[in-house]
């Protein structure tokens, strides 16, 4: 709105004025955006390919395929309410949520797989859409409370102030905000989906291939774990490596105790730093001079400045000043210079160097 609001003024501005964006924060937004996008679609993928994976069952990979984006979404409306904008913080906060909550489709499923299994082996006599909702109630409140205290962790953030306070409220308030609509969703939504979804149907027909296919997209049959191969491998995999761990339980213990204690010098060597380092698509350089430089003199030294950062085929715009107002707030000589470098998207550098290179040059 700000951009289009700078284009309608450009008409009533005198001849050989025109109005630059020197520091364009929207496009930083942007990829923020385009990142929880690809991290919610990676998410729900890979959800897909483990119940595809581990059940057997393309259909039941629709629920969280489904609950996941509306429960984000959903996330949004609290945000705008309260004022919330979408910067990298509070859709970070979004993300973290993301990977709580595909856990909570995860158990729903398995759950009701499993009651499917039994129901099956006790001769099928009650419903089928009774078994699914009984699954449902069977693991819905610890799945509802458990995305609760999740939620709840992260309440200490709350108590943070001043610059803190800030930066780190947005993340918490829209973790809490996910996590508080996935938990709702999971005991509505996702049940009903099961009814919908969570189906067996065996389609024969000729050609048998197509039939096959047939049934795992639109049908489907529940299997048990033991008629599963990879459940079956992993089995094989894994009950003799539990089975050792039992056994030599004092040694693997005595291990465990070992690995944690030898972290414990490495957590003394790691840096610390209030923020972390983040690629904004530009730069700002700040260099000093001697004081008591002239205007005329810090004038020629910036466009000197300004026409070597441009020369570099990676930068797009180069503004600098030199000093700021004489204000009791934030004032500055003109020995000390701001110059603002925006980058071009990196895919568009002609060189094949990275941020950190670019930088060192």
């Amino acid at each position: 709105r700000v951009k289009a609001k700078l284009k309608d003024l450009e008409s009533s501005l005198p001849a050989g004025v025109k109005v630059v964006p020197l520091y364009d924060r929207s496009e930083i937004i942007k990829r923020s955006i385009e990142t929880l996008k690809h991290k919610l679609i990676e998410e729900m993928t890979v959800v897909a390919l483990v119940i595809i994976l581990f059940l057997w069952h393309v259909r039941s990979a629709m629920i969280p395929i489904v609950c996941l984006p509306i429960a984000a979404l959903l996330a949004f409306i609290p945000m705008h309410f309260m004022g919330i904008s979408s910067n990298i913080m509070s859709l970070g906060g979004i993300a973290i949520a993301i990977g709580a909550m595909v856990d909570a489709s995860i158990v729903l499923i398995d759950n009701a797989h499993k009651r499917i299994e039994r129901w099956k082996q006790e001769g099928r006599k009650e419903p089928y859409n009774e078994i699914l909702i009984d699954a449902a109630k069977e693991v819905g409140r610890p799945i509802f409370f458990s995305l609760l205290v999740i939620a709840v962790s992260f309440t200490p953030i709350f108590a943070l102030e001043a610059q803190e306070g800030r930066l780190f409220k947005p993340l918490a308030f829209t973790k809490n905000y996910a996590m508080g609509f996935a938990a709702f969703l999971s005991i509505t939504l996702a049940p009903a989906l099961m009814l919908m979804f969570i189906r067996e149907k065996i389609y024969t027909f000729k050609p048998k291939w197509l039939s096959r296919l047939a049934t795992m997209l639109w049908g489907g049959e529940i299997h048990a774990e033991e008629k599963h191969p990879v459940s079956r491998f992993l089995f094989r995999v894994y009950e003799p490596a539990a089975a050792w761990v039992v056994d030599h339980r004092k040694s693997v213990i005595a291990v465990a105790i070992a690995v944690v204690l030898a972290t414990v010098p490495v957590y003394f060597m790691l840096g610390r730093e209030f923020m972390p380092q983040l690629n904004e698509g530009s730069l700002l350089y700040m260099p000093t001079t001697l004081p008591g430089i002239s205007v005329a003199e810090a004038q020629k030294l910036l466009q000197k400045q300004g026409a070597i950062l441009k020369s570099f085929p990676e930068v797009e715009t180069v503004f600098g000043k030199a000093g700021r107002i004489e204000s009791s707030t934030d004032p500055a000589p003109f020995s000390m210079m701001e110059t603002t470098v925006v980058l071009k998207p990196q895919e568009q550098w002609a060189r094949k160097i990275s941020y950190e290179e670019l930088v060192e040059d």
